[in-house]
């Protein structure tokens, strides 16, 4: 698969290693030989480098844009949803090794983050943080534990968007912040006790029953080292298998 931040990497170092070598040994040259013209790669490593280390320092330590796939998030994100993932939120990392050089925060129980698959590193998923490290999460009936307390729940009637029909909305409620989840009567997600490993997360989707998740073999516990960043904004939506974008979802908040 390709992996764009080594891309960007490697097009860092080859356009910034072209311009110094340039600089340091063969423009005096060229000065001194009263040929003031630079090679085309010179000109265009020249042109090219600032662009490009800009692009990799926003993706790597700022902000990164991704691409909803899938409707294990919904009602909160939508298949076709692009989002903006705050990236130093919990702290920054080196590219392509990932290795944290500044603690920033830690995840909070309700944040939506994106993850780097346990199973394939190389695949992203995007979740909510249901469990903390410690944490004893219980999922039965359809209904949340954590630590032996049950999350409130409001179940609020039909949920209504375009195709899908037969489900249920409700109002979850995880610490000091709620968020809306769908629930599917004839359908039923993986139940069971999970005991949250130190410096692991336990992540589900909003989509409780038709979501691969942290219940799943192949996901499981989440690492903190796996985490990406907390998708914050919706900047566009547009699910190619309909008919155009849905333009009162940008800009919207992600919560």
């Amino acid at each position: 698969m390709f992996d764009f931040e080594v891309a960007l990497v490697i097009a860092t170092a080859v356009t910034g290693g072209v311009w110094l070598v340039d600089r340091l040994f063969f423009r005096s040259r060229r000065a001194a030989a009263g040929d003031g013209a630079e090679p085309v790669l010179v000109e265009y490593s020249r042109s090219f480098f600032p662009i490009i280390i800009l692009v990799l320092l926003v993706r790597s330590f700022l902000f990164e844009p991704f691409r909803i796939p899938s409707s294990s998030m919904m009602p909160t994100l939508l298949v076709g949803d692009f989002i903006f993932v705050n990236k130093f939120v919990y702290g920054l990392r080196l590219p392509v090794i990932r290795r944290m050089i500044v603690e920033v925060d830690r995840p909070q129980r309700g944040d939506v983050v994106v993850f780097r698959l346990p199973s394939d590193p190389k695949t992203n998923y995007i979740k909510r943080v249901v469990g903390l490290p410690g944490d004893t999460i219980e999922y039965r009936d359809k209904r949340l534990s954590i630590n032996g307390r049950p999350a409130a729940l409001e179940v609020n009637g039909l949920y209504d968007h375009q195709e899908r029909s037969g489900l249920h909305l409700g109002t979850e409620v995880l610490g000091e912040a709620s968020h809306q989840i769908l629930i599917s009567p004839g359908r039923f997600g993986k139940e069971g006790t999970f005991q949250v490993p130190e410096g692991h997360y336990f992540l589900m989707g909003d989509n409780r029953d038709n979501s691969r998740d942290s219940r799943y073999d192949g996901v499981g516990f989440v690492p903190e080292s796996n985490l990406v960043g907390k998708a914050v904004r919706i900047w566009m939506n547009w699910d190619w298998s309909n008919s155009g974008p849905e333009w009162g979802r940008i800009g919207d908040r992600i919560t």
